[in-house]
């Protein structure tokens, strides 16, 4: 079995698979990393990209994605000034891991929702 069982609050800061799927595995995270699989971005157009995110949650999740390492900030002065994304090698790793999941959920899509219905319509 994976090492995925704690039994205390503070052996769950130390799990790394807690620690890290915690951070890329978010809708927004996930969604950032894959909006820079092509190349760098603006914060414009990431958020174009994406579409329905809002400005300060893109904001927090860059800041964190940059944090772990993921992805680098790029501020180039200049009218304009211009902020640019781009994956790191660490980054473009996860991401590359990450298409296996993305084919899937496209492939499976029809099947979960009709799995949804059935279950919903069966609902207590």
């Amino acid at each position: 079995m994976l090492p995925i069982t704690v039994t205390t609050e503070e052996e769950s800061g130390l799990c790394p698979v807690r620690s890290i799927l915690g951070t890329v595995t978010g809708k927004w995270s996930s969604l950032i990393l894959l909006s820079l699989e092509d190349g760098p971005r603006r914060f414009s157009a990431i958020k174009r990209v994406i579409g329905d995110i809002t400005q300060r949650v893109l904001t927090e999740n860059l800041r964190a994605l940059e944090r772990d390492g993921y992805l680098t900030r790029e501020v180039i002065s200049g009218p304009p000034v211009e902020v640019h994304y781009q994956l790191t090698q660490m980054g473009s790793d996860i991401v590359a891991r990450f298409i296996p999941l993305v084919t899937w959920a496209a492939e499976h899509y029809d099947a979960v929702q009709a799995a949804r219905r059935r279950f919903d319509a069966g609902s207590r």
